[in-house]
């Protein structure tokens, strides 16, 4: 099992909207983590920075990193992309969190 804890950037006033929005969670994105190995998946939010921070379980870091090539994926970067710091691609601009402690 591999833990990754990442972050992104949320524009300002969206906040609600980002949270409705994965409220209602489309079933098959659900079913696209869960199938390419992501699972305890979290999200939290600074409100007074709109820096969202990320942290989801992975099977094996080649079945996830298969995950962004999905359509369900595509569609939901799409989705997510007039709330979010994007690429050129509609993916969100994530920075990878080096791990530096862990106690279970």
């Amino acid at each position: 099992m591999v833990r990754r804890g990442f972050r992104m950037k949320l524009y300002r006033g969206k906040e609600e909207e980002y949270k409705k929005r994965h409220d209602e969670l489309w079933p098959e994105m659900a079913e696209m983590i869960r199938a390419h190995g992501g699972r305890n998946y979290s999200i939290f939010l600074d409100p007074e920075t709109g820096d969202l921070f990320g942290y989801v379980e992975l099977d094996a870091e080649s079945l996830w990193s298969r995950s962004a090539e999905t359509e369900i994926c595509k569609k939901w970067w799409d989705y997510m992309a007039d709330i979010m710091e994007t690429n050129p691609d509609n993916s969100p601009v994530s920075r990878e969190m080096k791990p530096v402690f862990h106690l279970e």
